[in-house]
């Protein structure tokens, strides 16, 4: 039975975590060897871990398409707001500010001129409103009731219509907020190529039926 050597001899029953035995030299390990960890406690790491990151390691933004509209159908805005749209809230809150105003200035103008037709067709001498749109000076024996009375009920109408025009206008525009926040939501990750370009060329083609040569220009559009 063959001896151990010397250099054998050196070699410890229980070799270190940090360095190797080899004909007497010591090995440090590396940090690739020593940090590779065993079959059981490895971790996968796949691409789709870093889905949610661009290239910039910021998280890319992705809008959910069903909460923008339920987010805009709460409050008319805030499914923009969701989607980073902050550019149209002017515009909304601007439009709901004009429908709002002008819906309270015919309503207004309906309850004036609706309170006049009420008291000309009435016979109470007392109730008068009606005199409230001549001037002070104006005698009410000078004026042509039967005139006057076809004036007010247009009047009254021309504003109940003005009026229920901008409330429809309003509930349009709520749903308009969330017709626009659903698709710019759907839209949010749309390739839209910024390369738009036209290739053209004349072309030659041949009829069949005249035996004639046709002359043309074929072109596509690429985006």
């Amino acid at each position: 039975m063959a001896k151990d050597s010397g250099l054998a001899r050196q070699i410890p029953e229980e070799p270190i975590d940090t360095a190797a035995y080899v004909d007497g030299m010591i090995l440090v390990k590396t940090p690739l060897e020593a940090d590779v960890p065993e079959e059981g406690d490895m971790t996968v790491v796949t691409a789709d871990d870093y889905h949610p990151y661009g290239l910039d390691n910021k998280r890319e933004f992705n809008p959910s398409p069903e909460r923008a509209v339920w987010m805009s159908a709460l409050f008319p805005g805030l499914g923009q707001i969701y989607n980073r749209r902050y550019w149209k809230l002017p515009i909304i809150v601007g439009g709901y500010m004009g429908l709002g105003y002008a819906t309270g200035w015919n309503n207004s103008m309906l309850q004036e001129y609706s309170q006049a037709y009420r008291d000309i067709l009435d016979n109470d001498p007392s109730t008068k409103s009606y005199m409230n749109f001549f001037p002070p000076n104006t005698p009410e024996d000078s004026l042509n009731k039967t005139w006057l009375t076809n004036v007010l009920k247009a009047r009254r109408d021309y504003y109940r219509r003005n009026r229920d025009l901008c409330i429809i206008s309003c509930v349009g525009l709520y749903l308009l907020c969330m017709v626009d926040a659903y698709v710019d939501a759907s839209l949010a990750h749309f390739d839209i190529s910024p390369d738009l370009s036209l290739d053209w060329g004349p072309a030659v083609g041949i009829d069949p039926a005249l035996h004639k040569i046709n002359l043309g220009i074929q072109w596509a559009l690429n985006f």
